[in-house]
């Protein structure tokens, strides 16, 4: 009797494993909406990511990636890696993704905290004289960052391999009918595209601002 060889079935990509390939794909749309509801855990602080905003390198002007500078030299390397840069006293933390060489990121600009809630509290009342609520403990790219303590020092890590940072999937897979899509905030060039998301009603997201210089329709 001729025997049959069958095909040994393909294992079920892991939550972790479809996070790296949105995380991955060149659109950097697609990396956004999914990293909405992904856990980051660093720094005794965990939070679930609630809004984020999608810069496209060289083919976005609002990306410092736009020209290729020392800075903005790690968004032109591998995915699931960690941008950081300090702008205005504090620092933003944003995901690179794309395939390697492409450069396109995504901001982290709000989260809920789930675990570490005092020690955030207390890395936020630095400096302040009145406390701050939870749902604002991380809202807003400077808040994200002061609350997880996240610093020039994790430039670079990378989010996948559980050291000092990890980017874990969203514990259920949020429906897109629950994401809302708004022009990005502060930034003067392609001012009016729709690459900021959000979890609809979340109270945890920041206020939107445009820039005073951004033109209309640029």
């Amino acid at each position: 009797m001729m025997q049959v060889h069958r095909r040994r079935p393909e294992p079920c990509p892991t939550g972790r494993d479809r996070l790296t390939a949105a995380i991955a794909h060149p659109d950097p749309t697609v990396g956004a909406r999914t990293l909405l509801g992904a856990i980051l855990v660093g720094h005794d602080v965990s939070l679930r990511i609630t809004e984020v905003e999608a810069y496209a390198g060289p083919r976005d002007p609002a990306s410092h990636a736009f020209v290729r500078t020392a800075r903005s030299e790690i968004m032109y390397g591998p995915p699931d890696r960690l941008y950081v840069y300090r702008i205005h006293g504090h620092f933003c933390a944003n995901v690179v993704t794309g395939p390697d060489g492409l450069a396109s990121a995504v901001l982290l600009r709000a989260g809920e905290v789930l675990d570490g809630s005092a020690r955030a509290h207390r890395r936020r009342a630095a400096g302040r004289a009145a406390p701050v609520a939870e749902s604002a403990l991380a809202r807003g790219p400077g808040n994200l960052t002061r609350a997880l303590g996240i610093t020039m020092d994790d430039l670079g890590v990378d989010l996948a391999d559980g050291t000092s940072l990890t980017l874990l999937p969203a514990d259920h897979q949020v429906d897109r009918a629950a994401i809302s899509a708004g022009p990005r905030v502060g930034v003067r060039r392609n001012a009016d595209l729709a690459w900021r998301f959000w979890l609809t009603d979340d109270p945890t997201v920041s206020a939107y601002r445009r820039h005073p210089r951004a033109a209309v329709g640029n």
